[in-house]
Formats: structure tokens, C-alpha cells, sequence
């Protein structure tokens, strides 16, 4: 029953100096307007020790330096596999504000975007990546980052920079020499073996150090002895020929290496990758070693020396991300190019979690310097790595209807051609960690829009359009929400979402309407009504009965629509755990919800259907506005509901509170909230206090990990319901 809870309170938060390292080039204060002090004081990014990102941003710095704008996200790579994305901040008070998390331990860079357009650089956050002048980074501690963190001061090597010249121009170099690395011009000293790490096309030598973290990987597997010594060269890239030939020309006069290739190795992103191989392959014999980290290299024969035999390379290590980097297909196709080149190679197998991003080649990196310039002791893939299979081609645009999913969880999102003029379209869905929203934008193909987002986890997904800032359905998706218009809806299968999906046909419960009349309406009211399998009206003993309530915004229909409350109970009736029951699911929005719970919908109810009038076989539970009224209900009514449940809702005021009549009456009252990030969090943690200090009797499990939304509601009933006429 407690498998969705986590720990109750949230532990304490540490600013952001106490979470990141120093960064490469702080240039904020030559690109924005000066922050008044108060401002320049307090951080825009905390980080708690549970791995939560809480931002805030001033107001009056967005109206400053932007302008009046209508929204403020944070984008950077929060997406699923570490992609860019986007996470809307809400304004409250003199701030834009949001918290998102837990976020996985690892590194995040992220901008400030207003209104689609317009962005900045948190001026708050000294870590800066050099090649991006608007990008900040943090990194979040944990055992599955510990090399990407600083090394303990005074076990690192250092980073210096090699100048040199190449077809009549001036370049530049980054080069990290290991501990104890005695420069060429002293005495003695051995050699070393040399790894020349090359960027992409549209990357820096500086991302390898700002978001690859190379310095710390490199210091770290050092002090663990768990790399021969070497220096490495870490170049823009990619090069031709006669750049690369050049530069290991300027690394041998100025540093104490080996110039056989036995000692010289060579890997690289993307582009770089490409050239990594492609020099290993075809070149005659520059390198032993050779790793391609998301290369787009296709083929193998080339460059006038033909393909490289079997014995000509110690190492050829490919790497790649998941279907949604896009090497992935390239790697597929260069696999069946090496073997039929009969070309040795290791496959470090697709990264399930991560695409073509620095996440994958920073663990890319982790794994292949252990391997250089000894023999290593296995060859196979890295953990949890999968086997290619075979290419990744979405149905082609126009095709079929949206969202398109994969048995693995990727899921294809498409526009139909009527924002064809579009400047800006993201998807926003309840893909961040707990269920809460990000905004993926989505790529112009054509007339159409599109994007890949995945491995998404067997869960309940909704989803819209944000074109140019306005909130638009996808119409290729026939579902539809009565109170969202905008929404759509789909379902990943898998043993974690079983309850959410349908039973088999003819073996679940039903749902119908109920017609009532709201004397405080003065009108004509609906309520959905589930009843059990095998439901029988003129059974002896009438069935025990729970009111289950909606939120503010919402009505009647949205526990069936979003909460999912039909596949749930159906569910859990077939598995044996909930007693048969009848659940009625009112119209909430009422000026005196009281009156119009126990005047009209209980007594429609009891009309229409054989249940219980008995309190102890009775229940209410609601959520939010709902679980406020029910709590409400509790305090006036004490007994009238033997069992009571609110969800993400506080418990107010504890004047007038009958707590002896509360307590004896009640079987069960149970208390549920989502996470930090659900914004009722601190009044639902106060009114802990005013229940504990009263004396009431309450059950709290902890917190249900995610925000104000349907991913802790539909967990939160899952829970709640086999609890219920038990006692």
C-alpha cells in the first residue's frame, strides 16, 4: 500500500554555492544590466539535499531586462533522456518562481527564457559554460555522480592550454596533464600516453571541461588508480587531416608523451566521433585506440588505405544513445558496415536512459579511459545497456494519428499542417520526475511539427499543444477532457500502470450518470456512478458507499477522464482487494457544499441505488478543493462518514473542533499530499501540526512523490481505496 510514498518532511535546502563548482568565464554582469544589491545577494537556484531545484527569479530583473512578458521558464536539459526542455514558472508576488525535481544526481545547465524569445543568464550563478554565454550549470551530488564532482584538493591534474599553428592560422587547445606530470624541459621524467579528445561541429574544447565535466572524470578515475597515466588533448573539432596532423606535431614538442601508436588514442562527439573513427580506420597507423561517442560515421572504407584489418587496432568502442539520439540509426548502419569490413569492435551497447546529450558522454567518457593503453578485462557492454534493434523510423508525417508510441516507451508526438507559420510549438506534458509538466519543443518537419520523446515510464500521460504561447488540442487525438478542453490523453502499458488501463471487456464495473436536483444550485445536476461487477440492486444487505470528490476548475467527470478511477477500482475488485462498493463521484462546485453533499447528492444517491445509510458504510475522500470540503464535512458532521481521506488538501483552522466526537467516530481519517513541488505542501504540513496538537487521529504515510496532480491522485486512490469498510 505505501510503494508510491517517500520520506514526510523536506530536508533541508543548501544554496546553490554549497551544490556546484566554480565555472569557466562568469560573463552575466557584461551581458545584463547591473542587479540591485538585495538581488545580487539571493540566489535564483537552491538545491535541497533531496535533490529538489527550487528557482526564483526577481520580477523586477525579467521586466529590466526583457520587458513585459506574458511567461519565464527555465530551459535546459530536464526532458526525458536529459533533453532540452522547458519548465514554466509561475508568478507569485515579486517573483517567478517553480520547484522540479527529484532531479537523477548528474549535471543540468539551464537558461532564463521569457516569452519564447528573450533570455538570460542567471547572474545569481558564477558557473557558466563558455560556449554559451547564457547557460548556467549545477550539479546535483549523488553515488551515480560521483566522478563528475571536484576531486579532494590537491589530487587533480591540471588544465593548461597548447597554442599552436595550422595552415597559417592560430589555434587552441585544452590539455590536462595528470598528478605528478613533470614538465618536457626538466629532468627526467618518463613519457606519456596521449588521448585527443575531439568536440563536434557545433561544439567548443571548453564543453568538454563546462558540461562533458572531463577534469573531474579525469581527476577522479586517476586518484582511484583507475586509468594508466596519460595526458590528454582536448580540441575544437572536427578537424581535417592536416589540422590534426599539426596539432600532435605541437603536443609532442611541448609535452613529455610517447609518438608511437601504441600510446596514442583518439574519441569524440557527434562530429567528432565521426573523425575519431574515420582517422583510426582509414588513416596508417596514428592510433590504437579509438572511441565514437554518438558518431554519425556510417561507413568504413575511405581515404586511400582501405578498411583496418583485425590486428591494425587494440581498440574500436562505439557508443550511442537511445532512439531519441540522433547517432542511433548511424550506429546501427556502421555495426553492419564493420562486420562486413571485418573490423574489430566493441559496443558499449544504447544508453537506455540518455540521447546524443553530455549526460550520455560524460558516462561514454567514464568507460572508455579505463580501457586505454593496457588490456582490459572485459569488453562487453556497460550495465543496463540494451543491443541495437535495428533502425528507429517513426510512422512517416501524416501518416497516422498522434502520439505515436513504442513498445519501449518512446513516444512520437505530431502537429497536423495547421501551424505551418508557427515561430514557436512545444509539447506539454507530465513527463518531469513525479508527474510534473515540461514543454519539449517540437522541430518543423514540413508543414508539420514533431517530436521524440522517451523512455517514458507505464504511466497515465496528458498532454497539449503550446503554439506561440496559446494552448491548443491535438486534434489527431480522439480523447477528450470535459473540463480541458486543450487536453489529450494516452496510456504506456506495463505492470506500473496496469491499474490505469482497462480491464478485458465485460469483466469490469460500470459507470452511469445520476440526474439530481442542487436545491443550491437551483438546477439540474450530474454525478457519474460506478458500481461493481456483478452489482445486484435487490442483494440483502446494501453496499457500502464512497463519495469521491473533485478539485477546484474540475467537476464530476474528471475522476473518470484524468484520475482514471473506473480502470482503478475495476482493477482492484478483480485482484480480490476492495470490498464491493458503490463509488459516487458529485458535483463539488457548490457555495455551501455541505448542504449540497448531504441534502442532494447523498439522498439522489440512496434513491438510485442500493447503498448503505449506515455511517460506518459510508465514505468521502476528495482531492484538493474536494479534499478541503471533506475534511470540511469531518469537522461539522463528526461520524457522519466513518472513513474520510483528503488528498493534497490541509486541514485548516482547529477552532470548533469536536475532536473526541471526530476520534470516536471516525474508523479512518487519512491525510495525503504530493511533494515539495505540490504547492499546498506547507499548508498540509501545518495542518499536521494544528491535528497534532489537537489530538486527532490521523493516518499519514508520507508524501506521495509528485506535484498538485493527477499522478499523486490517481496513487493516492489506489491506496486509499482497498482500505476502505475494513475495520
Amino acid at each position: 500500500m505505501k510503494v508510491y510514498h517517500g520520506s514526510m518532511r523536506r530536508k533541508g535546502v543548501r544554496r546553490l554555492s554549497a551544490v556546484i563548482t566554480a565555472g569557466v568565464m562568469a560573463i552575466a554582469s557584461m551581458l545584463l544590466a547591473p542587479l540591485p544589491a538585495s538581488a545580487a545577494d539571493t540566489p535564483w537556484l537552491s538545491v535541497s539535499e533531496d535533490r529538489y531545484a527550487s528557482f526564483s527569479v526577481p520580477a523586477a530583473y525579467v521586466q529590466a531586462n526583457m520587458g513585459q512578458v506574458s511567461q519565464v521558464v527555465i530551459e535546459g536539459n530536464f526532458g526525458p533522456s536529459s533533453a532540452w526542455a522547458e519548465f514554466g514558472l509561475t508568478r507569485r508576488g515579486d517573483a517567478w518562481s517553480g520547484v522540479l525535481g527529484p532531479l537523477k544526481p548528474g549535471l543540468y545547465y539551464y537558461q532564463v527564457t521569457g516569452d519564447d524569445t528573450k533570455s538570460l543568464k542567471d547572474p545569481t550563478n558564477s558557473a557558466g559554460v563558455a560556449s554559451k554565454p547564457l547557460w548556467s550549470t549545477f550539479l546535483v551530488p549523488g553515488d551515480s555522480a560521483a566522478l563528475l564532482a571536484d576531486a579532494p584538493e590537491g589530487q587533480g591534474g591540471k588544465v593548461g592550454t597548447l597554442t599552436y599553428r595550422t595552415k597559417g592560422t592560430e589555434r587552441s587547445a585544452l590539455v590536462w596533464t595528470p598528478p605528478g606530470y613533470a614538465a618536457k624541459d626538466g629532468k627526467g621524467g618518463k613519457p606519456y600516453p596521449v588521448l585527443y579528445l575531439r568536440s563536434g561541429a557545433d561544439r567548443s574544447a571548453t564543453e568538454w571541461l563546462d558540461l562533458g565535466r572531463a577534469k573531474q572524470i579525469l581527476d577522479n578515475l586517476s586518484a582511484k588508480g583507475a586509468i594508466e597515466p596519460m595526458v590528454v588533448v582536448i580540441g575544437d573539432g572536427p578537424d581535417d587531416d592536416k589540422d590534426l596532423k599539426d596539432l600532435r606535431k605541437a603536443v609532442g614538442d611541448a609535452y613529455r608523451v610517447h609518438h608511437d601508436r601504441e600510446h596514442q588514442a583518439i574519441a569524440g562527439v557527434s562530429d567528432g566521433g565521426t573523425q575519431a573513427l574515420r582517422t583510426a580506420l582509414t588513416g596508417p597507423g596514428q592510433f590504437a585506440y579509438a572511441g565514437s561517442f554518438s558518431g554519425l560515421l556510417t561507413e568504413v572504407a575511405g581515404g586511400g588505405h582501405g578498411p583496418a584489418k583485425k590486428h591494425d587496432l587494440k581498440l574500436v568502442r562505439l557508443y550511442t544513445g537511445n532512439v531519441t539520439d540522433p547517432a542511433y540509426n548511424a550506429t546501427d548502419r556502421l555495426t553492419k558496415a564493420l562486420k562486413r569490413a571485418d573490423v574489430t569492435y566493441e559496443f558499449d551497447g544504447v544508453n537506455p536512459d540518455a540521447g546524443g546529450t553530455w549526460s550520455a558522454w560524460q558516462e561514454n567518457l567514464i568507460d572508455f579511459l579505463p580501457r586505454l593503453f593496457h588490456k582490459a578485462r572485459d569488453h562487453g557492454p556497460s550495465a543496463g545497456h540494451g543491443p541495437l534493434k535495428g533502425r528507429f523510423d517513426p510512422p512517416a508525417p501524416g501518416t497516422t494519428p498522434t502520439p505515436f508510441v513504442t513498445k519501449d516507451g518512446f513516444v512520437t508526438f505530431e502537429t497536423t499542417t495547421d501551424f505551418k507559420d508557427a515561430e514557436h510549438v512545444t509539447v506539454w506534458a507530465n513527463t518531469a520526475p513525479g508527474g510534473s509538466w515540461l514543454r519539449v519543443p517540437m522541430s518543423r518537419e514540413g508543414d508539420r511539427w514533431r517530436v521524440t520523446v522517451g523512455p517514458l515510464d507505464p504511466w497515465f500521460y496528458y498532454y497539449r499543444w503550446i503554439v506561440d504561447r496559446v494552448g491548443v488540442k491535438d486534434a489527431s487525438n480522439p480523447t477528450k477532457i470535459t473540463t480541458e478542453a486543450a487536453w489529450s490523453t494516452f496510456l504506456i502499458p506495463g505492470e506500473r500502470s496496469r491499474l490505469l488501463s482497462d480491464v478485458p471487456a465485460g469483466q469490469g464495473g460500470k459507470v452511469e450518470s445520476l440526474t439530481y436536483r442542487s436545491t443550491v444550485a437551483n438546477q439540474d445536476r450530474t454525478a457519474l456512478v460506478w458500481t461493481p461487477p456483478g452489482y445486484d440492486p435487490d442483494r440483502a444487505e446494501p453496499y457500502p458507499v464512497l463519495y469521491l470528490q473533485h478539485g477546484s476548475g474540475q467537476n464530476y467527470t474528471d475522476w473518470t477522464e484524468m484520475g482514471r478511477a473506473k480502470q482503478i477500482l475495476d482493477h482492484q475488485f478483480l485482484d480480490g482487494d476492495l470490498v464491493p462498493m458503490v463509488v459516487v463521484m458529485g458535483n463539488g462546485n457548490s457555495s455551501n457544499f455541505n448542504k449540497e453533499l448531504l441534502e442532494n447528492i447523498v439522498p439522489a444517491a440512496r434513491a438510485g441505488y442500493h447503498i448503505s445509510s449506515d455511517p460506518s458504510r459510508q465514505a468521502l475522500a476528495g482531492l484538493s478543493m474536494g479534499g478541503g470540503q471533506a475534511i470540511g464535512v469531518l469537522k461539522a458532521y463528526p461520524g457522519e462518514f466513518a472513513y474520510v481521506a483528503a488528498f493534497s488538501a490541509g486541514f485548516g483552522s482547529g477552532a470548533n473542533v469536536d475532536v473526541e466526537a471526530i476520534n470516536s467516530k471516525t474508523k479512518l481519517f487519512r491525510v495525503y499530499v504530493g511533494d515539495v513541488t505540490d504547492f499546498v505542501y506547507p499548508s498540509f504540513m501545518a495542518g499536521l501540526t494544528t491535528m497534532n496538537t489537537l489530538g486527532v487521529h490521523y493516518e499519514f504515510d508520507g508524501v506521495t512523490p509528485g506535484p498538485h496532480g493527477w499522478d499523486v491522485w490517481q496513487k493516492n486512490l489506489i491506496d486509499l481505496a482497498p482500505r476502505l469498510f475494513k475495520r
